[in-house]
């Protein structure tokens, strides 16, 4: 027992920053080195450029005055779990867990795409399967991007549901990429025939890596849903830190420099937006439940 005390008391700034990193861990941070934003991203954004992250950083960092912080977490229910516990001051999440825990989360701003803040949900397959329809991929495989995403996840689902099926039934086999990329990636290589994605995310990388959208196709574009939220603890939307991150995204497309950001992500801006944008959600995931 001892040995364990002298142990813990041991332990450097260093080697606690090391241990955490090993083990998957949100950071810890101690003194100075703590931001005073910090916003968690999950896959709804294409975040696979480290120079987007960077600007994010710096421009929000610069117009709040003080150091902000990018959190990226491998699933949506990680980057959820960070949000529900105060972890995190705001998180970029999608929709479903939004309608899902909306008796604690409030909508801080919605990005505008294309105008207006929507986006959809596109199934996409690979190029060279044949097949206009999902009717014609029964029996193929399937990737879904994770369970707690409404455009790589619940939307095919609901679909099947009205078919009067299931993932289970109508695929040969499902399985999760964790990351709208990834699914792009799946069904490009041959490792999945089929798969569901956001259809931002499909529309940026067909931009940015035609090489790789090019291996698929789109079979299926959905209806027109809220475009995932940056949403915060309703307890303390109220408070400096939250308020104030609000405005500074809200005003990134009154600057320059919050512009170029706003061209990186090929998003209009953000804007608040009433929360029964995203009742169609919550609907769908009634509907599967019933």
């Amino acid at each position: 027992m001892a040995v364990g005390v002298r142990s813990r008391a041991g332990l450097t700034r260093r080697s606690m920053l090391r241990a955490a990193s090993l083990a998957g861990l949100p950071m810890p941070v101690l003194g100075q080195d703590r931001p005073a934003i910090v916003l968690g991203l999950t896959p709804v954004v294409v975040d696979s450029d480290l120079e987007l992250l960077q600007a994010m950083e710096r421009e929000l960092g610069g117009t709040l005055g003080t150091r902000v912080s990018l959190v990226k977490r491998r699933t949506y229910q990680e980057i959820t779990a960070m949000l529900l516990a105060g972890q995190v001051t705001a998180a970029w999440i999608c929709g479903f867990p939004y309608v899902r825990h909306r008796d604690q989360l409030s909508i801080l701003v919605t990005p505008l795409y294309r105008g207006a803040p929507l986006y959809q949900s596109y199934i996409i397959a690979r190029a060279d399967l044949p097949g206009e329809t999902i009717e014609a991929f029964r029996g193929k495989s399937h990737a879904f991007s994770d369970p707690d995403s409404n455009s790589g996840w619940l939307v095919t689902n609901h679909l099947l549901s009205r078919m009067g099926t299931s993932a289970e039934r109508f695929f040969s086999r499902t399985f999760f990429t964790y990351g709208h990329r990834n699914v792009v990636r799946a069904v490009g290589s041959g490792l999945a025939d089929t798969g569901s994605v956001d259809g931002y995310v499909w529309d940026v990388l067909a931009e940015r890596e035609p090489e790789l959208t090019r291996q698929t196709r789109i079979v299926r574009r959905s209806e027109r849903f809220g475009f995932p939220p940056i949403a915060c603890l309703t307890s303390a939307s109220k408070t400096a830190d939250v308020t104030r991150l609000g405005s500074a995204l809200e005003g990134l497309a009154g600057t320059a420099s919050g512009r170029a950001v706003l061209d990186m992500l090929r998003l209009d801006g953000f804007a608040p937006e009433d929360a029964a944008l995203f009742d169609p959600i919550a609907r769908m995931w009634q509907d599967i439940q019933g």
